[in-house]
């Protein structure tokens, strides 16, 4: 199979797996990918997603340059032909966590700026070549890496195509934590496990608050907050979270 996926614990884990080709996006991956997150999506016991790279030396290298590029040369001008995915056309306000082992190269960049949480390997490196080939990011880089590191930095990086190593990445923001590669998993399970002793209706509608809020003015940002803010009051692990503070005993967190 292109990706793995399965379910433990609340946690979904989404694994890409064409080793051989460092975990290149090719047609396959990119249906299997969009389906394992829908299904994460719609179901009620899995809380946060772990996105990951079955191979040590690549996260992702992005799009499959054999195989997937000439598909999205023939579909140019119909982007809504492309199974809808975080990079585009699916709203997904549970968390996601990268664990970004290796290479995380044009779409592979692109996947990890489009989950919430990143963790790096010591050995993973990053960087957005889509210019040497003559085109550009089309998966959200040219968006979404300027929202998240500095706005000269994102432009080096995007008009060079230049790589940037996993310490790099930490220091400009582009990245939560860098640990040895033998502790990837380990330390986003923990985060993981952390995400899931928290409300978890509270934490997607922080989600959505900071997304769609970031194109909004002050006063529409504001509106959507209160909105959000009068749904989780009158759910039932916020009444549960109150009392067991006042009780000063662990909730019975339900999702509901």
């Amino acid at each position: 199979m292109a990706l793995l996926y399965e379910k433990r614990d609340r946690i979904a884990y989404i694994t890409i797996n064409r080793p051989r080709a460092l975990n290149a996006i090719d047609p396959e991956t990119l249906k299997e990918l969009s389906e394992a997150l829908i299904d994460f999506r719609e179901d009620n016991n899995a809380w946060v997603a772990i996105i990951t790279g079955s191979d040590r030396r690549a996260f992702c290298v992005g799009a499959d340059i054999k195989e997937m590029l000439p598909v999205l040369s023939d579909i140019r001008n119909e982007w809504w032909r492309v199974p809808p995915t975080i990079l585009r056309g699916l709203e997904l306000w549970k968390p996601i966590i990268a664990a970004v082992n290796g290479l995380a190269l044009g779409g592979g960049l692109e996947l990890v700026l489009a989950c919430d949480i990143r963790i790096a390997a010591e050995n993973a490196s990053f960087g957005v070549p889509e210019v040497t080939l003559g085109i550009m990011p089309g998966w959200g880089g040219t968006q979404r890496l300027v929202r998240a590191v500095p706005a000269a930095i994102a432009a080096e990086m995007l008009f060079f195509g230049q790589r940037i190593d996993a310490q790099e990445a930490y220091r400009i923001g582009l990245v939560n934590k860098v640990v040895p590669q033998a502790d990837l998993m380990a330390t986003a399970e923990e985060w993981a496990r952390r995400l899931c002793e928290i409300p978890p209706l509270a934490v997607r509608a922080v989600k959505e608050a900071m997304i769609k809020g970031a194109e909004m003015n002050l006063e529409d940002g504001l509106r959507l907050e209160a909105k959000l803010m009068d749904y989780l009051v009158a759910s039932e692990d916020h009444k549960e979270a109150r009392s067991a503070f006042l009780e000063k005993r662990k909730p019975n967190i339900r999702g509901k």
